[in-house]
């Protein structure tokens, strides 16, 4: 009888190669973790992100019986750090706390990435929703989104929102609002979160797409007034702000999201047992407690489920970005 033959080499001989090829792979697997685990947060301490990477990590290292040792490296917008994690070895001792802009944003941006985001990271899952909220100066005469669309279709380019940056969340947010709404209004960038929001405090601008953790304590001093909360889901620390689309404007959702990454082509069961643990974590009271505090409704997903998600959020905001004509170079 003959022996099946493959690239010339007998049909149980190419099984057996197959099978020493992949057993350091699951032996490595099994093994794993047996030394420190470094996770990068892509942005500086404090942020919500690095109180996610923080609040996470905890929980991780008592699961896995190893040190997770927290590395903030930022710059560029986060993508500094999201490059350091995307080249680093795929073994499972990387792990990258990333956000809708690194990962769903900038390859639409034209900027000249030192890494590609969809074929150098792999998802683990989503962490959960950093929930962004509309916010106005109270000396415009608006109380409600239908009262600021009205008031932006009567006075187009009169209007100005700012934002922490060219091509970051609530810049975005801004424009998918005026294509939704056909408005016009004057986008005015700034380095940073907190300078926008002391310039819309001052009334030099007039709204603006803030983060809540930003814009909650001027919200409660009634420095600014809260129209609507952007995510498709009510935050509960403003329980009767309605969400965009319940304010009359579905399709204008802004999910600015954060989850964990790891190097491509780091072990399917690796993933698998981060995703198990993570997932774990962020049901725990005290960590939704404490990512509740810094403006984040924990959410997690599986693998697959986070990488679909993540496709189709790139997909939404390279249209936007197209449409209206942003770029970042």
């Amino acid at each position: 009888m003959d022996v099946p033959v493959k690239d010339g080499v007998p049909g149980a001989a190419a099984m057996a190669i197959a099978v020493l090829v992949m057993m350091p792979c699951a032996l490595h697997a099994q093994s794993w973790p047996v030394r420190p685990i470094r996770y990068i947060v892509p942005f500086p301490p404090g942020g919500g992100t690095d109180v996610s990477a923080r609040a996470l990590g905890s929980s991780i290292s008592a699961a896995l019986g190893q040190q997770v040792v927290i590395e903030n490296r930022s710059g560029a917008g986060g993508l500094i750090g999201s490059e350091v994690a995307a080249k680093s070895p795929p073994d499972g001792y990387t792990l990258l706390q990333a956000t809708v802009a690194q990962v769903s944003i900038a390859p639409h941006l034209g900027l000249k990435l030192a890494f590609d985001p969809p074929k150098d990271l792999a998802p683990v899952t989503l962490t959960g929703d950093i929930f962004n909220v509309l916010v106005v100066h109270p000396a415009l005469p608006v109380r409600s989104v239908a009262d600021l669309v009205a008031l932006a279709k009567k006075r187009p380019g009169s209007l100005n929102f700012a934002s922490s940056g060219v091509g970051v969340p609530d810049h975005l947010a801004g424009e998918l609002f005026q294509i939704v709404t056909g408005t016009k209004m004057v986008h005015v960038p700034y380095k940073g979160g907190p300078l926008a929001m002391v310039d819309l405090v001052s009334g030099n601008v007039q709204l603006m797409f803030s983060t809540v953790a930003s814009g909650i304590g001027m919200v409660r001093a009634q420095k600014l007034r809260p129209l609507a909360i952007t995510n498709s889901l009510r935050f509960s620390g403003l329980p009767d702000l309605p969400t965009i689309a319940q304010a009359g404007l579905p399709g204008c959702e802004v999910n600015n999201w954060t989850g964990v990454f790891v190097p491509a082509a780091t072990p399917r069961a690796i993933v698998t047992r981060l995703n198990g643990v993570l997932v774990k974590a962020a049901a725990v009271p005290e960590t939704k407690s404490l990512l509740l505090q810094s403006g984040i409704g924990a959410r997690t997903n599986t693998p697959e489920q986070f990488a679909q998600f993540v496709q189709a959020e790139s997909a939404k905001w390279q249209k936007v970005i197209r449409d209206a004509k942003v770029t970042a170079r």
